[in-house]
């Protein structure tokens, strides 16, 4: 078993399906390779902000604070990465919309406290564990930059969906498998649908 198939183990287990074999001949062609760059781009950025938002409106839990600032900073770090094989392609940043995943994998959150915050995590949880599994998935038809930038990523992301659970269960007093999977079969639908945008977290390319 290979170092990446170790782990993906976990990442897969957490998740309710695999990357659909559309949406990956889709991300993998040529003309769309910039796009899911950008995209990628956007979810580095937008994943760090998530979190510095999330230490200031919860800035009274120190556990949550200390780990969600080593996000902050790796997610960054990402992002800067990102920026530089755009740079390197001669890629102009282009705006572009987020797609529908994250939308609504929020509109599922509760409103009360401290419920909305455990969904939040929750929901952290699984757009680091989807991207995880698409960095592997992108990999072997990717050019050697993407690939091993990839690869990299996996590495070094694969935990970060365990640590929102943690923080998430350190959150609730009650357990939250429920919540986990109610989240767990919103997610896989909306990978597993049509979908009219092409984005990194997309579902399957209508």
């Amino acid at each position: 078993m290979s170092s990446t198939d170790v782990l993906l183990q976990p990442v897969q287990a957490f998740l309710g399906c695999v990357t659909p074999a559309q949406w990956l001949h889709a991300a993998s062609q040529p003309c769309n390779i910039p796009l899911i760059i950008q995209d990628h781009a956007n979810c580095e950025k937008k994943a760090a902000s998530t979190a510095i938002n999330l230490m200031f409106r919860y800035g009274f839990y120190t556990d949550l604070q200390v780990k969600l600032s080593q996000l902050v900073r790796e997610e960054m770090l990402h992002y800067e990465q990102v920026l530089d094989i755009m740079q390197k392609r001669g890629q102009a940043w282009q705006a572009i919309p987020a797609g529908r995943y994250a939308g609504r994998l929020r509109k599922e959150i509760k409103t009360y406290e401290p419920q909305a915050l455990v969904d939040v995590l929750i929901v952290g949880a699984f757009v680091e564990a989807r991207s995880c599994e698409r960095f592997a998935a992108l990999a072997p038809y990717m050019d050697d930059e993407l690939a091993k930038f990839y690869k990299y990523l996996l590495k070094s992301e694969s935990r970060h969906f365990e640590d929102y659970l943690t923080l998430a269960q350190s959150m609730s007093k009650e357990d939250i498998s429920a919540r986990v999977e109610t989240f767990r079969q919103l997610e896989a639908e909306l990978i597993s649908m049509p979908d009219t945008e092409l984005r990194f977290h997309s579902g399957i390319p209508a």
